[in-house]
C-alpha cells in the first residue's frame, strides 16, 4: 500500500440548496429540499415541472465582462465553486515548482448543454445565420478546467472526465490516486452540471424515469428522480504538506474503486456496484465493519434503489445493519455529472461535523430496500469511514471512500 495520504483542505459549491458552503451545509442537515417548480424555462408541454434549479445565482457579481463572454453557466458553477475551495484551504501557490505539481480534473455530464441548446433554436427554429464567436470554448467540455488553470497559474495535468452520472466520482478519484502516486502534491477537482435546457427535459421526459412530484429515495412510493444543476469542487493536499502548512482538514479521502457491469445501457446491475465499493474499500485499506454511512447514489428509481440497496447488504454483510445511508438527491436533485462532487462535499462535512445528512421525502420503508435508512431527520454519528456511491447509464460505477483523521 503506498504510504502518501490524501486529505480534503478545501471545499465550494453552488447548487440548488445554496451557492455557498455555509448555506448549503444548513439545508443540508435541516433536511430542507430545494425541489421546486421549475422557473428557468417554459414547461407547459412537459410531463413533469419541477427541478432543483440554482436560485440567486448572479454571475456579474463573480466574474468579469470579458470572462462572461467564455464562461457559460456550467462553466460559472465550477469556477465558482473552485474559488470558494481555494479561499476555504488557504492554499498559495508561491513557485513554479507548485504550479506544476498541481492537477486540475474537473468532470461534466454534457458541458456547455443549455448554450448549445439555446443555438439550435435560433439556427433552425429563427433561422439565424450566425452563432457567437465563442461558442465552441463556451461549450466545450473543458472549458472550467481551463480557466481554473489560467486564473490560479496551475499547469500539472489537467483534464476532464465525462461519464454520465458517475464523472465526478472519476475525476475526483483520477485525482486522489494522481496524489497518492506521487505524480502531483495538490489536486482541484469535482464537477457541474446544467441539465435544465427544453431539449434535454424532453430527452429525460421519453425515458419515464423523472418524478413529477418529488425525489423519495428508498421510499416505497418513490416516482423516480428529479434533475438539479449546481457544480462543486474539493482541493485535495498530500497529507504531510497539509498538516506541515496547518491546514484544516476535514478528512482524508481513502479509497477509489471503478467498475463497468458490462451489462446493459440504462438497467444497473449489482454485481458491478458491489465490485467497485469492495475495490474501494480494499483500495482504502479499510475493513468494511470500519464504515459508518453510504452516501448513496439514490436515485428514487425503482430499479436503482432496489439494486443499491442488495449491492448495500452484499458488501457490508451482518455489518450492513449498523451502516446508515441516505441519497442527497432528495434534496438538490439528481445533478448528472455534477452528483459524485456535490455527495463528495456533503460526505466530507458529515464526517467533519459527526452528523449524518437525512433521507428527505421518506414516507415508507420497502421492503426491496433493506437498509437503514435516515429517514427525513439528520443523525448525530461519528464514523470512522464513509462510502460514497456513483452509477452510471452505461453500467459504469465509481466508488469513494472517506476517513476521519
Amino acid at each position: 500500500m503506498n504510504t502518501r495520504r490524501v486529505a480534503v483542505t478545501g471545499i465550494g459549491i453552488v447548487c440548488a440548496m445554496g451557492s455557498d458552503v455555509a448555506g448549503f451545509e444548513c439545508n443540508l442537515f435541516e433536511g430542507r429540499p430545494a425541489i421546486a417548480p421549475i422557473e428557468s424555462i417554459d414547461v407547459t408541454s412537459m410531463r413533469f415541472k419541477k427541478a432543483a434549479e440554482v436560485k440567486g445565482f448572479e454571475p456579474s457579481e463573480l466574474f468579469e465582462k470579458q470572462e462572461l463572454a467564455i464562461l457559460k453557466r456550467f462553466s460559472q458553477f465550477a469556477v465558482a465553486a473552485s474559488r470558494e475551495a481555494i479561499r476555504d484551504s488557504g492554499i498559495e501557490w508561491t513557485d513554479d515548482a507548485s504550479r506544476e505539481r498541481t492537477a486540475i480534473v474537473t468532470a461534466t455530464g454534457a458541458g456547455g448543454l443549455t448554450d448549445l441548446d439555446e443555438q439550435y433554436e435560433n439556427l433552425y427554429r429563427y433561422n439565424k445565420q450566425r452563432t457567437p464567436p465563442m461558442l465552441v470554448p463556451q461549450s466545450m467540455a473543458n472549458a472550467a478546467a481551463s480557466f481554473i488553470s489560467m486564473e490560479t497559474g496551475a499547469c500539472g495535468p489537467t483534464y476532464t472526465v465525462s461519464t454520465a452520472c458517475s464523472s465526478s466520482n472519476h475525476a475526483i478519484g483520477l485525482a486522489f490516486h494522481s496524489i497518492r502516486n506521487g505524480t502531483v502534491d495538490t489536486a482541484i477537482t469535482g464537477g457541474s452540471e446544467t441539465p435544465i435546457s427544453f431539449t434535454n427535459l424532453k430527452a429525460w421526459e421519453a425515458l419515464r424515469v423523472v418524478s413529477n412530484d418529488t425525489c423519495r429515495p428508498f421510499s416505497r412510493d418513490r416516482s423516480g428522480m428529479v434533475l438539479g444543476e449546481g457544480g462543486a469542487i474539493l482541493v485535495l493536499e498530500e497529507m504531510e504538506k497539509a498538516k506541515a502548512r496547518g491546514a484544516k482538514i476535514y478528512a482524508e479521502i481513502a479509497g477509489f474503486g471503478m467498475t463497468a457491469d458490462a451489462h446493459h445501457i440504462t438497467m444497473p446491475s449489482v454485481e458491478g456496484p458491489v465490485r467497485a465499493m469492495r475495490n474501494a474499500l480494499n483500495d482504502a485499506g479499510t475493513d468494511p465493519s470500519a464504515v459508518g454511512y453510504v452516501n448513496a447514489h439514490g436515485t428514487a428509481t425503482a430499479a436503482n434503489d432496489a439494486m443499491e440497496s442488495k449491492a448495500i447488504r452484499e458488501v457490508f454483510g451482518e455489518h450492513a445493519d449498523e451502516v446508515a445511508v441516505s441519497s442527497t438527491k432528495s434534496m438538490h436533485g439528481h445533478t448528472l455529472g455534477a452528483a459524485g462532487a456535490i455527495e463528495a462535499v456533503a460526505t466530507v462535512l458529515a464526517i467533519h461535523r459527526g452528523v449524518l445528512p437525512p433521507n428527505a421525502n421518506f414516507n415508507e420503508r420497502d421492503p426491496e430496500c433493506n437498509v437503514d435508512v435516515i429517514a427525513n431527520e439528520a443523525r448525530e454519528k461519528k464514523v470512522d469511514a464513509a462510502v460514497s456511491n456513483s452509477f452510471a447509464f452505461g453500467g459504469l460505477n465509481a466508488v469513494l471512500v472517506f476517513r476521519r483523521t
